[in-house]
């Protein structure tokens, strides 16, 4: 299995300006193979510490910062001679040792010439609550579940990825069927890494749906098992309520949705939780579309989306045959799936900040708006070839931007005021946003 971050991971390795790393994600998303494949691939050793199933590492931590004994202790517990040039220390589950994540102050200051990298499960919610955390002394990766392109990597599909690569939309527009087949089997597996894994190996959407089950299950036990037990009912009634709001037309959050009566007040620890865990991601309306888009960020207002298209696909009980082959009840949840999935692709793309955009009256919406370098790019999306795009013309003529963008199962094309990219074929957007020199 190939990952993109693979390729960050040689570039912070190769940084003159390199800090520890520390990997942030959903539980399950792969980091610690993610670490461990890197070292496999380029050092010669690895020096590996689980933190949560090592008392000794975890009690080394409480003492001074003295990084010769800390190292020492690394190469007694790893059994791995730790070499600065040739060696990568991988701390796993760093946030089981209450000071090891402040200890990455010290190996930058004093062991900049060592090459640490750390990740772990909740690790979002351990740094947003710790006290001395390295502000300046480390690096961050986030990893996120396989994108699309990942994902037909993993089929083998490298031929049809390479056609889009090279934007050779006629020739992608011939083998059209196999690129939707791949995205519905995509809306359906999604792309954390062992549901990926099982329909590689198998093609049993039964046993990939096990796989997510079983994924789900575990994010509810962190619940229980992490969280202040005051916010733990808000916190499962919030993330339940994820489905039904993207299920909406207007799929602006909305806490009403989640029991009659409900205030944002009551939420907002619920929320940060789920944000901070990584298995929720938050999309802010923008009054208008300007640069930069934070400045005109409307923090009550917004949409929430899950980690995982393939787990939201699971969450809705959604049976495999109607996903791949369609019908009549599936239609309205379709949209929340294509927009879910489209948010999941943006996010992987470095440098891209995403908000929504929606009228004040109401009349008009942009499902996505982003800025990407020196542009801010509307993106509409469409979840089968529907050509209207009445909210997306609205938004031109009002604030006449240099590109808009649809994406729909419509083939390629360049119009006058739009261009239309096929939804399998969202990840080249900053490509055609700004193409390369």
């Amino acid at each position: 299995m190939n990952r993109q971050a693979l390729q960050q991971l040689i570039q912070w390795k190769a940084s003159e300006y390199r800090k520890p790393l520390i990997i942030r994600g959903a539980r399950q998303v792969g980091k610690t193979w993610l670490m461990k494949e890197f070292g496999r691939l380029h050092y010669d050793k690895i020096a590996y510490i689980n933190l949560e199933s090592s008392a000794p590492m975890r009690a080394i931590f409480q003492g001074d910062f003295d990084i010769s004994r800390i190292l020492l202790a690394i190469q007694i517990e790893s059994g791995v001679a730790v070499e600065p040039a040739n060696t990568l220390v991988i701390l796993d589950e760093i946030q089981e040792a209450d000071r090891a994540v402040t200890c990455l102050k010290y190996f930058q200051e004093n062991a900049a010439q060592y090459h640490i990298i750390s990740g772990g499960s909740l690790l979002g919610i351990a740094l947003h609550n710790h006290s001395s955390f390295p502000v300046g002394k480390v690096d961050f990766l986030d990893l996120y579940p396989l994108n699309f392109v990942e994902f037909m990597e993993a089929l083998g599909q490298q031929s049809l990825l390479d056609v889009l690569r090279n934007k050779d939309w006629v020739l992608a527009k011939g083998f059209r069927d196999r690129y939707i087949q791949h995205l519905k089997e995509y809306y359906y597996v999604g792309g954390m890494p062992e549901a990926v894994l099982r329909f590689v190996e198998t093609t049993n959407l039964e046993a990939v749906r096990g796989v997510q089950k079983q994924i789900l299950n575990a994010y509810e036990q962190d619940f229980s098992k992490h969280a202040p037990n005051d916010i733990v009912p808000r916190i499962r009634m919030l993330w339940n309520s994820i489905p039904a709001q993207l299920a909406k037309e207007n799929k602006k959050f909305i806490y009403g949705v989640i029991r009659e009566g409900a205030r944002a007040r009551e939420y907002e620890m619920a929320l940060s939780w789920l944000i901070d865990s990584g298995l929720v991601h938050r999309v802010n309306r923008v009054s208008k579309p300007g640069m930069p888009l934070k400045s005109y960020a409307e923090e009550s207002i917004f949409k929430l989306y899950i980690a995982d298209v393939g787990l939201l696909s699971a969450m809705t009980a959604l049976d495999a045959r109607t996903l791949l082959e369609g019908n009549d009840l599936f239609e309205e949840f379709k949209g929340a799936l294509t927009e879910q999935y489209v948010l999941q692709q943006l996010v992987t793309l470095p440098g891209v900040v995403i908000y929504y955009w929606a009228a004040e009256n109401a009349r008009a919406e942009i499902d996505f708006v982003l800025q990407y370098l020196d542009k801010i790019v509307p993106l509409e999306v469409k979840a089968e070839e529907n050509l209207k795009a009445k909210s997306l013309r609205s938004y031109v003529e009002s604030f006449h931007p240099s590109i808009a963008v649809r994406t729909s199962m419509s083939d390629f094309r360049k119009e006058a005021w739009m261009t239309n990219i096929p939804l399998y074929a969202v990840q080249e957007i900053t490509n055609i946003i700004s193409p390369p020199n």
